[in-house]
Order: structure tokens, then sequence, then C-alpha cells
């Protein structure tokens, strides 16, 4: 009768059916998208800037050449906002991404190429302020374009939604909290653009306040200053 223990069967090797009937990740990586589309916002705003500037022959009046670039601080500020408040949506969308397909990419691209088309606009609000009619079509102009940045950047969050491209592991509060706040106010966005065929200086500041809406944190500043009252009046008792 034999001692001899009996050897363990080889482990049969992976046919080539198998390897092919392993589910594959689809889609892109979101690395080189969120590092483009950062460097896309920073050049916009950027540019903005560079429109700002006196001439050289400002210098027996240096203060008074300043205080008449008015205009092109306050639409500086506007783009410099509206940009900040797309940026800050866009890198909410990319932190909840799982991944993103090719639709989704395109999709990114035509909202970078609104973003980085509105310090045209921006100058053009700079220029024409003073001037009657044309800051009117200025004004006008200036606010289509902001209306298509802010829908551009709800079009590629939803699109992220539908196409399954959110990491799996997100709540639907989360996504609905999300789509609210990036869902522009289309109605005074409207209204302001209506503005401004009257008073164009009025709804550039109403697009300025729009832009602001987005980027202050209104609720939790709400909820803070409650807090802070509550506190006062328990160490008041």
């Amino acid at each position: 009768m034999s001692t001899e223990e009996p050897q363990p069967a080889a482990a049969p090797e992976p046919q080539p059916e198998a390897e092919a009937a392993r589910p594959r990740r689809r889609g892109f990586r979101t690395g080189r998208l969120e590092a483009f589309s950062d460097g896309v916002f920073a050049i916009a705003v950027t540019l903005l800037i560079l429109d700002i500037g006196v001439s050289g022959t400002a210098g027996h009046d240096l203060l008074g050449a300043i205080r008449s670039l008015w205009p092109s601080y306050l639409a500086y500020v506007a783009s410099f906002s509206t940009i900040g408040a797309a940026w800050l949506g866009h890198n909410a969308i990319t932190e909840y991404l799982d991944r993103a397909d090719a639709a989704f990419v395109r999709l990114n691209l035509l909202l970078l190429l609104v973003i980085s088309f509105l310090p045209f606009p921006t100058r053009l609000v700079a220029e024409f302020i003073h001037q009657d009619k044309a800051e009117r079509v200025a004004v006008t102009f200036y606010g289509i374009v902001l209306v298509l940045a802010t829908t551009m950047l709800l079009v590629l969050w939803r699109y992220a939604v539908r196409a399954k491209l959110v990491r799996p592991d997100l709540a639907d509060e989360e996504i609905e909290l999300l789509t609210e706040r990036l869902t522009p106010g289309l109605g005074a966005y409207l209204v302001l653009i209506v503005t401004g065929l009257f008073k164009p200086v009025i709804a550039v500041i109403g697009f300025l306040g729009i832009a602001l809406y987005y980027i202050i944190p209104f609720r939790r500043l709400s909820a803070g200053f409650l807090t802070w009252r509550s506190y006062k009046k328990h160490h008041r008792r």
C-alpha cells in the first residue's frame, strides 16, 4: 500500500473565453478632463483683467482716468464671479463623477467654449456702456452668453446622471441637491436681459447678483446666524 499523499490538482488555466467574458471598465478617466478644464477656467479669468488699462497720456489726471474705468471694473467683477460660480459647479460635478464617456467629454468642451468666449462680451460691455444704443446691444449679448454658460453646466450634469456616469454610492438626495444648485435662474436672466434694453447698468449689476448667489453659501450663513442667535438667547437666560 502506497504511503504517498495525494498531490493537489493544478488550477486550470484561464480560458480565452473566460477572459473575454470578464466585465471591462468602459469610459474615460476624469483626471485629464479636470486638468484641462481647470486650465481653461484659469485662462478665461486671466484674460478678463488684460482688457483693463489706462492710456499712456492719462498722467495729467490719472485718478480721473482710473475712476472713469468703473464700467470695466463692473463687467470684470460680474464675469469673474460668473466664471467662478461655473468653476465651483464644474468642480462639484467632477467630484461626483465615477467616469466619463465620449459624449460627456464633448459636452464639456462646449461648456469650455462658452467660458473661454466670455472675455469678449465682457470687453464690449466695458467699452460701450456709455453709448446709448451700443450699450443695449452689448449688455443683451452679454446676458445671452451668461445664460449659455450656466445652461451648459446644467446640461453637463444632467447628462452625467442620465448616462450613469456618477459614483454609484451617491444618494438620490445628493444628486437632487446638486441638480437644484446647478439649475440656472432662467427667469431672472430673462428679466435682466429685458432690463438691459432700458437700464443696462442695472442689468449688469443683476448678473453679478446671480453669480454671487451661486458663490456665497447663503444657507450655511443663515443656519450659522440662527444658531448664533439661539446661543445668545440661551445664555441671556
